[in-house]
C-alpha cells in the first residue's frame, strides 16, 4: 500500500486530498499545526485505519517512521487576509518548509509535489496565464510575502529536481472553490456567500470589473492526483479558464441564494490582479484532464454547505 504524506492537511484542499488519497487505497500521513487549518476538515478521517494525523509546524525539521512513497506540500496561508496577517510565517513555509519537505522526499526516495499557485503570474501583462510566462511581481508589495515564497519553492524544487534527481511534480493551482472553504477566508466566493445567506452589504473590491477564474474543489483536486502520478516535471495550471468578472460573480451568488444584499464598492487592494484566467492546453494534453464541474453547479454545492455550517 502506497503512503503519502500531505502537508497542511487540514486545509481546505488538504483535507479534500487526505480524503482522495484514501479513496484510491493509500495509507495517509495528514500534518497541520491548524495555523490556518481546522481539526473540524478532518474529524470524519479519525478512526479510519488508513489515516494517521500529525501535529507539527513544517517549517522545523520533519521526522516520519517507516516509508514514504509520496510527499504533497500544501502547508501555507493561502488568502491574502491570511498572508497579510502572517507575513512572516507565510515566507517561513514557503521556504523553510519547503526544503525541509524537500529533504524528507529525496531521504525516503518519495516523489515531491510543490503546490504552487496562480500568484506566481502576479498582476499579469499576459492572458491567459501559459507556464512559460515568467509573471509580473511586486516582490516588496503586500502581497509579495505570499508570491515570492511561492517563486521560491518552485526554484527549490526544480533545484532538487535538477541536482539530486528527486522526482518532482509542481501545481500552479488557480482560484478553487467549494466546500470546507472558511466562512471568513477573505476570499471573494466565501465572503460572497456568507455576506449574501445573512444579507449583508456584499463588499466588492475596485469597480468589480477585475477577472477571476474559478475552479470546483473536485475538478481541482483530480488534476492533481492526475499530475501526481504523471512523469512531468515541470509546472502545470490546473484550473477553470471560465472567466468572470467579480462584479458578475457577486450577482450570481445574490441570484443562486435568493439574497436581498447590496452591492457596495471599496477601494481595491495593492497589487490585486486585474485579470486571471489559466491557459490549461499543458494539463489538457499530458494530463487527459479538463474540469468539468460548472461555476453555477459548483457554486450551488458551495452554497448548501455554508448554509449548513452557518445553521440555516
Amino acid at each position: 500500500m502506497n503512503r503519502v504524506l500531505i502537508t497542511g492537511g487540514a486545509g481546505f484542499l488538504g483535507s479534500h486530498l487526505c480524503e482522495k488519497f484514501i479513496s484510491e487505497n493509500f495509507e495517509v500521513i495528514c500534518m497541520d499545526n491548524f495555523i490556518t487549518g481546522s481539526p473540524d476538515n478532518i474529524a470524519h478521517l479519525f478512526g479510519n485505519s488508513r489515516f494517521q494525523f500529525v501535529h507539527h509546524d513544517v517549517t522545523n525539521y520533519i521526522y516520519v517512521e517507516g516509508k514514504v512513497d509520496f510527499v504533497l506540500h500544501f502547508a501555507s496561508p493561502a488568502s491574502p487576509l491570511d498572508y497579510l496577517k502572517l507575513p512572516i510565517q507565510t515566507l517561513k513555509v514557503g521556504s523553510l518548509g519547503t526544503h525541509k519537505t524537500l529533504g524528507l522526499a529525496l531521504a525516503k526516495k518519495a516523489t515531491f509535489l510543490l503546490a504552487s499557485t496562480s500568484e506566481v503570474y502576479g498582476d499579469p501583462l499576459v492572458h491567459p496565464q501559459s507556464e512559460d510566462y515568467w509573471g509580473n511581481v511586486n516582490p516588496i508589495g503586500v502581497r509579495g510575502v505570499y508570491d515570492e515564497a511561492k517563486r521560491f519553492a518552485e526554484a527549490m524544487t526544480m533545484a532538487y529536481h535538477r541536482y539530486h534527481n528527486l522526482n518532482t511534480r509542481i501545481v500552479r493551482i488557480f482560484n478553487t472553490f467549494g466546500p470546507r472553504m472558511r466562512l471568513c477566508d477573505g476570499r471573494a466566493i466565501p465572503a460572497f456567500i456568507t455576506q449574501a445567506l445573512n444579507n449583508e452589504p456584499i463588499t466588492v473590491f475596485g469597480d468589480g470589473l477585475q477577472t477571476r477564474s474559478v475552479c470546483y474543489v473536485s475538478d481541482l483536486i483530480d488534476g492533481i492526483y492526475k499530475l501526481l502520478l504523471s512523469s512531468e516535471n515541470e509546472p502545470v495550471n490546473i484550473g477553470n479558464p471560465d472567466e468572470i468578472t467579480i462584479l458578475d460573480l457577486a450577482k450570481e451568488i445574490i441570484e443562486l441564494t435568493n439574497s436581498k444584499s447590496e452591492i457596495v464598492f471599496k477601494d481595491l487592494p495593492e497589487d490585486d490582479p486585474k485579470v486571471r484566467q489559466p491557459d490549461i492546453d499543458k494539463a489538457r494534453s499530458i494530463l487527459g484532464w479538463e474540469p468539468r464541474v460548472s461555476r453555477r453547479e459548483g457554486l450551488i454545492k458551495t452554497i448548501e454547505d455554508f448554509k449548513k455550517r452557518l445553521k440555516m
